[in-house]
């Protein structure tokens, strides 16, 4: 029987479709977002698999998070004790290092959600996955969002261990590099760190999955999506009334780490769109692959060169893993081609198997992109899933050895209700208030 898991703030479904790879089944996404979540349905819902479940209780739609706490708390009630892991991550923007970092944004809030989820349901394990800054940013209540957590996580009768992970380490082509906890019951795990068995499993999990030892490179994740004239191009499936041409995939893969993408893919693959730049858009990046260092931000006097205002703008090293890939279509130069990415393309850099399509609108303007959830940032947002594999396999390994006395003794403080742990509800509900 798989062990069950919840996955909170899902988005597209990376961090789902990895731990399903690993042996989890998730009883149900939460995701606010519809487009991202028309995107985890179309994947991840639609067909039977034990992997990836719907309770009937739940309307199967887009949910704040908070919502889904006030309207079915009875049926959250119930799970008490009776699930494996909560897994996700809030909301990363709030603690980015290149957003403004503000303690009031009510992204940043909803960490004080995902931890009523953690008090209501009581996991046997739990996984919270978040940028670096997370162990930076200062929270009011003193230290870092990181020492908050800890010490909630405390209250509530759980050991952490976390540390910064880079998501290449374990096959994936992109640096990467994320904040990653991981909280079990009190005195379960005696003698076990987590964090460090995920290191020493890193090397297995590669050759299992024919990679390594070094890093996968940006041009091992993309040279079988590389056009090299007109003539190989196709028109769009969705847009190719309007002009808009697509890569051809090659017909073999070049490297192993595209092998293990094209893993139940048919040849007609989606979300391989091109960008359609003007002649002086494609010369400036031409100039830019010719003269400016790869793998790394523009310098400021190349940006002062071009006339480029962003400072996010980088060529591709096609010998380098891709730098951590964000939200925005035009932040990356492919390698070898003077335009822009496909969503495909980052898709492989975060380790999208190629059977994965993406749903909504390729990119958002105006008025529209607060609130919007296009496909690059769907992509850009989400959890590696090959990432998400790798912690998956040490999680269902941590729970084949849990102390059962400890669950014993847990489930038994569970079954007495608020009372034997008054800590849970007068603290973290009194966080709560403003988040909800």
């Amino acid at each position: 029987m798989r062990p069950t898991c919840i996955d909170l703030f899902a988005g597209c479904g990376g961090l789902s479709l990895g731990l399903g790879e690993a042996g989890f089944s998730t009883l149900f996404g939460v995701e606010a977002h519809a487009h991202a979540f028309s995107t985890y349905k179309h994947n991840l819902l639609d067909g039977a698999s034990e992997r990836h479940r719907w309770p009937d209780w739940l309307e199967q739609r887009a949910w704040l998070a908070q919502d889904v706490l006030q309207e079915h708390a009875a049926e959250l009630s119930l799970l008490r004790g009776k699930v494996d892991l909560i897994a996700g991550g809030p909301p990363c923007q709030g603690f980015s290092m290149n957003g403004l970092r503000r303690p009031d944004d009510p992204r940043s809030q909803m960490v004080d959600v995902y931890l009523q989820y953690v008090a209501k349901v009581r996991p046997r394990l739990v996984l919270l996955e978040n940028v670096v800054g997370f162990r930076s940013m200062r929270h009011k209540t003193g230290g870092t969002y990181c020492d908050y957590v800890v010490r909630e996580f405390k209250k509530l009768g759980y050991d952490t261990w976390y540390d910064t992970l880079r998501a290449a380490d374990w096959g994936v082509p992109q640096r990467r590099p994320r904040f990653v906890l991981i909280a079990a019951i009190e005195g379960s795990l005696p003698g076990i760190d987590p964090i460090q068995r995920l290191r020493v499993m890193r090397k297995s999990f590669l050759e299992t999955h024919g990679l390594g030892p070094g890093p996968t490179t940006a041009k091992a994740a993309l040279s079988d999506l590389e056009e090299r004239d007109e003539s190989e191009l196709l028109p769009d499936a969705e847009w190719g009334n309007q002009g808009f041409k697509a890569l051809r995939r090659a017909r073999q893969p070049k490297s192993p780490y595209q092998k293990l993408m094209r893993a139940r893919s048919s040849d007609q693959i989606s979300d391989v769109r091109l960008p359609r730049h003007n002649a002086t858009s494609a010369k400036r990046m031409q100039d830019i692959l010719d003269s400016c260092e790869r793998g790394v931000c523009l310098r400021a006097e190349d940006r002062a060169r071009f006339g480029i205002k962003k400072r996010a703008t980088t060529a591709l090293d096609p010998e380098a893993p891709s730098p951590t890939i964000s939200t925005l279509p035009d932040d990356l130069v492919h390698y070898s081609r003077p335009r822009s990415m496909t969503v495909r393309e980052h898709a492989r850099l975060q380790s999208f198997p190629d059977w994965f399509s993406f749903q909504g609108p390729y990119t958002t303007g105006g008025k529209r992109r607060k609130d919007a959830c296009p496909r690059f940032t769907q992509v850009g947002n989400a959890v590696p899933p090959l990432f998400a594999e790798a912690i998956g396999e040490v999680l269902t390994g941590l729970l084949l050895v849990q102390k059962p006395n400890e669950l014993a003794h847990f489930a038994e403080g569970v079954n007495m209700g608020r009372e034997a742990l008054p800590q849970v509800g007068e603290v973290v509900d009194a966080h709560l208030v403003a988040a909800l």
